[in-house]
């Protein structure tokens, strides 16, 4: 039987429970990872938000190292499909991209959003820092009034290792999905976001 202390040692030898040590592109911008379903969706909508410089799709907080789609789907690895989004705080504040997050999934539901079933489809908010933790903390309690009789299931961890999905994945719904429909990843677009394209 697994010890803590086993824990522990796995833990240090295992870079997908690393915490996430990449360097946004530019001084002055900082990461941000959220998981609320399929991340296609999720990811079309940061991208439309001001201040947000730059998105990616990706899976996190699992323990599998250099984990690919087909694998994070059996639900073995564990891993949330994440968005990892790039942003600059002067322009949008964290309380900006957690209203965003709370506004795309329903944060009462278990590994799941809508027909999405798995744990890679559950609710997370994984910080970078103390401030982000205690905002994300703050925002959750918020939340958790508006719904009366169900309880959030979210999530809030630190951030680990992040490993970037498949290029087709990237920008996704922008692209056209699955469909050849592109949708507008421009800021403050309000067109209605087709998850599957």
């Amino acid at each position: 039987m697994a010890t803590s202390e086993d824990a522990e040692s796995n833990k240090s030898t295992n870079p997908a429970l690393e915490p996430d040590e990449d360097t946004p592109a530019q001084p002055g911008l900082e990461f941000a990872q959220f998981a609320a379903g399929c991340f296609w969706g999720v990811e079309l909508a940061f991208q439309r938000l001001e201040g947000v410089v730059k998105t990616e799709v990706g899976y996190s907080q699992g323990h599998f190292h250099n984990p690919n789609y087909k694998l994070v789907c059996t639900g073995s690895t564990n891993h949330a499909e994440v968005v990892r989004v790039q942003f600059d705080p002067t322009v949008c504040p964290y309380t900006n991209l957690l209203a965003l997050f709370w506004s795309r999934h329903d944060p009462t539901t278990l590994n799941r959003q809508r027909g999405d079933v798995g744990t890679q489809y559950r609710s997370g908010i994984y910080y970078y820092n103390e401030n982000q933790e205690k905002l994300a903390q703050e925002s959750l309690e918020e939340k958790q009034k508006e719904y009366k009789d169900k309880k959030i299931v979210t999530e809030i961890l630190p951030a680990k290792t992040f490993y970037r999905a498949e290029e087709y994945h990237q920008q996704y719904l922008e692209k056209g999905g699955g469909k050849g429909n592109k949708q507008s990843a421009g800021k403050g677009c309000n067109d209605p976001i087709r998850c599957y394209g």
